[in-house]
Parts: C-alpha cells; structure tokens; sequence
C-alpha cells in the first residue's frame, strides 16, 4: 500500500531540508529567566518549565517509546536545571543547554533499560503489517491512511541506533539546526550531517512499502 498521497514527501526523506526559520530569537527571555533562577527565584523557574515542558516532554517520550516515564524524566532535567542555575552561562542557546541535559538523562535510562524492550522489533512490524492487513477490501480514507504511516515511521525511528535517533528527534521535531545538534551530541557538524544521511537510508529502508514506486 502506497502513502504517497497522504503527504507529497514523507519527512524521512527531506532529512538534510533546512527547518523553517523561528519567528524570532527569544533565547534573551531564557536567559533573562535563567538569571532570576540562579537568584533563587520560583515564579522565574515556573516561567521557564512552561516554555519547554513540552517540547522536553516529547523528545523524551520519542527516544525512549514510552510516554508513561516522559513527564518524571522531563522533570528530573528541570530540576538539573534548577539545581545548577548559578553555573549556568549563557555561550550558546538556552536550548542547547536544555537538550543536551536531556540527552544526558535519556541515553542513561535507555543503558538502564538497554535489556528490557517493551517491544521487538519483528512485533513492532507483525503490528504494523495488521494494521494495515486486517481488512485488505476496505479503502481507508486520509486520516487513517496518516495515522498508520506515522505509527510505522515512529517504530523505524525507535529501531534507529540512540545517537541517530536523537539526532533525528532534535532535526526533525525539535528543528534544530545543525550545529547545535552537534553541541548537544558533543559532535563536528560533518558527524551530524553523517549520522542524518544514514538515518534517512535506514528509515527509508524501513518504510519501502509505505512509498510510491
């Protein structure tokens, strides 16, 4: 079954697209936050965990495929952050700073977890194939049709090894730009660059049978 009309190019395969621009930089706001948190100052901190809760919570929830402990590991890099506010120095985008503590607490919980898969692969692609099997005569409409194929991308993105996965996280849903996903990975932007190539030959491996031929 084809996917190609759902979306007219699938994301895997524009890996190397440039993100769309921010309507501004508003790094200034975290640091001026950041500053008022390192003084000891609650409502600062608030402020700040409501501008990138989400954003936190959802890489977490896309590296380690359960959103269940997103929220308490998303909690865990705030609370780093509270707690080493007055080291805090504002080099780069507060951003940077905020996922490579993420990336930090998540490559540790996967080690943690490096024995223990909630789900195999060979099951992951045993429910993707009934999914889209189970009633071969009936003809999906759009919704449904993008429903699975995102269920499919997100099991090949989990299948991904960590540092690739996290790479296309930060690139992909976070729009990160090159050279800060390669301060976050504590990589050269060429390594990046390398890591997404392969990637996108992975994933579009992966998901063949979803393309148009």
């Amino acid at each position: 079954m084809s996917f190609a009309n759902v979306a007219e190019t699938p994301f895997f395969l524009k890996m190397e697209a440039d993100p769309a621009p921010s309507l501004a930089d508003i790094s200034g706001i975290d640091f001026a936050l950041m500053e008022r948190i390192a003084a000891g100052d609650h409502e600062a901190f608030r402020q700040l965990v409501e501008r990138h809760q989400q954003a936190v919570i959802g890489t977490v929830a896309k590296m380690l495929g359960n959103a269940s402990e997103s929220e308490d590991i998303a909690q865990q890099v705030f609370l780093r952050i509270w707690r080493n506010a007055k080291r805090y120095r504002p080099d780069a985008k507060f951003t940077t700073y905020l996922y490579t503590i993420t990336r930090n607490l998540v490559f540790n919980e996967t080690r943690r977890k490096s024995r223990k898969k909630e789900i195999s692969s060979d099951e992951r692609e045993e429910n993707t194939s009934q999914l889209i099997e189970a009633n071969p005569d009936r003809q999906p409409d759009a919704e449904l049709l993008q429903a699975e194929l995102q269920e499919a991308v997100d099991a090949a993105i989990a299948s991904l090894p960590e540092v690739q996965r996290m790479a296309v996280v930060l690139r992909r849903y976070e729009q990160l730009s090159y050279e800060e996903i390669a301060t976050v990975l504590n990589l050269s932007v060429s390594a990046v660059k390398s890591l997404l190539f392969r990637a996108r030959t992975s994933l579009r491996e992966a998901l063949s049978g979803y393309l148009a031929e």
